[in-house]
C-alpha cells in the first residue's frame, strides 16, 4: 500500500481552494473587477489638466525681494512648501511643473531681476501659461513698462528631458496594492472562519494532513489567484493606457515579485481577523477597519503630501504606503529591489508583527 503523502494532499487542497476562489463573486470583484473599474475611469480622465500650476522655489533664490513676494501671492501658482531638496525627482514624477528662482541683479545698467525657470518636457504644455503669469506680475509692478517688461526682469527657461508621468502611472500601483490587500484580508478571513465553523478543519485533524500543509495550501492557492489578477491589471494598464514599465519584461517581473511579497504580508491581517471574528457577520467590520484607512490614506488615489502634515506620518507608516511607493519607483524610475530595500524591509517587518499577533489569536476550532 502506497504511503500517505502530504505533498499530494497539498496539491489536492490547492486545486480545491482555487476552484472555490474562482467561483466566489466577491473574490473576482475585490481582486480584479473593482481595481479595473478605477483604472479605466482614471485612465480615461488622465488627460485632464488643472488650472493651477504647482511650482517649487529653486535653490539659491533670493526670497526677500519684491518680485518673489509678488509671485508668491499669485492664486494660480500653487507653491510646494515641503522643503524637499530632491526637486528633480518631483519634476520627473510631475508633482511640480517647474522650479522658479528669482535673483536680484546688482548691475544698475541691466534688469533688476533674473527669473530662472526650470521645467521638464512632460510639463511643457504649462510653460506658456507660467511665463504669462510671470510677465503679468512683472508688468503689475510698473504699469508704464507694458512693452518693455525686460527692464525689470529677464526670464530664463531651461528644460529637462524626462518621461511623462501620467495619471495611470500613479493610480495603477495604488489600485493593484489595494486589490492585493482586500483580497488577502477578506479572502483569508472568510475561508478559515468558514472552514472552522463547518468543522472542515476538525475533519482534517482526523487525517494525516499536517496543520502547516493546510495553511500553506490555502496561501499558495490565494497567491496564484491574486497574482493572476495582478497580471491582468498590469497588462490592461500597460496596453490600454500606456502604463509605464520602464524596463519592460524585467519591470513586470519585479512588480509580480513585489505583489507576491505583499500577499504574503497582507494575509497576516486575514488570519488575525479570522481569529478575532465571533461570527461571519463580524468579519466585514473587522476587515474594513484594516482595509479602508489604507485605501484612503496610503496614497492610492493621490499623494500623501496632500494630507495635513500632522496626518502624514501615520499615512506613511501604513504597509500599503510602502508597497505603493516601491511599485511606483520600480515601474516608472526603473529602481531595483536594492533601491527600494527600505520599503521591502518595512513590509517584512509588518509581516513579522502580523504573524506574531496571528499566532496568538488564530483558532483552529
Amino acid at each position: 500500500m502506497q504511503g500517505y503523502s502530504n505533498l499530494r494532499a497539498m496539491r489536492a487542497l490547492i486545486t480545491a481552494s482555487l476552484q472555490s476562489i474562482t467561483k466566489s463573486p466577491s473574490a473576482i470583484v475585490f481582486s480584479i473587477a473593482f481595481p479595473l473599474i478605477f483604472i479605466l475611469v482614471f485612465g480615461f480622465l488622465g488627460g485632464s489638466k488643472s488650472f493651477s500650476i504647482k511650482v517649487a522655489t529653486a535653490p539659491g533664490t533670493d526670497t526677500n525681494n519684491a518680485l518673489y513676494a509678488a509671485l508668491r501671492q499669485v492664486p494660480a501658482l500653487k507653491w510646494d512648501n515641503s522643503n524637499d531638496t530632491n526637486l528633480n525627482h518631483k519634476l520627473k514624477e510631475g508633482s511640480i511643473a517647474a522650479t522658479l528662482g528669482v535673483q536680484v541683479n546688482r548691475d544698475s545698467a541691466g534688469p533688476a531681476y533674473t527669473v530662472l525657470l526650470h521645467t521638464a518636457t512632460s510639463q511643457k504644455d504649462k510653460l506658456p501659461q507660467l511665463q504669462s503669469i510671470i510677465n503679468s506680475v512683472i508688468q503689475s509692478m510698473d504699469p508704464e513698462i507694458q512693452k518693455r517688461a525686460s527692464a525689470i526682469a529677464d526670464v530664463e527657461v531651461t528644460e529637462s528631458t524626462v518621461r511623462e508621468f501620467k495619471t495611470i502611472d500613479f493610480i495603477l500601483p495604488g489600485q493593484l496594492g489595494f486589490s492585493l490587500l482586500a483580497g488577502s484580508v477578506f479572502g483569508t478571513a472568510f475561508v478559515f472562519f468558514n472552514m472552522r465553523q463547518t468543522l472542515v478543519l476538525k475533519r482534517f485533524f482526523a487525517t494525516p494532513v499536517r496543520k502547516e500543509t493546510i495553511v500553506i495550501s490555502e496561501g499558495i492557492s490565494r497567491m496564484i489567484f491574486q497574482l493572476l489578477g495582478a497580471i491582468i491589471i498590469i497588462s490592461v494598464g500597460h496596453y490600454a493606457f500606456d502604463y509605464t514599465l520602464v524596463n519592460g519584461v524585467l519591470t513586470f517581473v519585479q512588480l509580480i515579485v513585489l505583489s507576491a511579497l505583499a500577499i504574503l504580508v497582507f494575509m497576516g491581517f486575514g488570519f488575525i481577523v479570522s481569529g478575532l471574528a465571533k461570527s461571519e457577520s463580524t468579519i466585514p467590520p473587522f476587515a474594513n477597519m484594516i482595509t479602508l484607512p489604507q485605501f484612503l490614506l496610503a496614497g492610492t488615489f493621490f499623494s500623501i503630501d496632500n494630507f495635513p502634515k500632522w496626518l502624514q506620518p501615520f499615512c506613511r507608516a501604513l504597509p500599503l504606503s510602502f508597497l505603493n511607493d516601491a511599485m511606483r519607483k520600480v515601474a516608472f524610475e526603473g529602481a531595483g529591489f536594492w533601491d527600494v530595500r527600505i520599503d521591502i524591509l518595512v513590509l517584512l517587518g509588518w509581516g513579522v508583527l502580523l504573524y506574531i499577533i496571528a499566532g496568538r489569536v488564530f483558532r483552529w476550532e
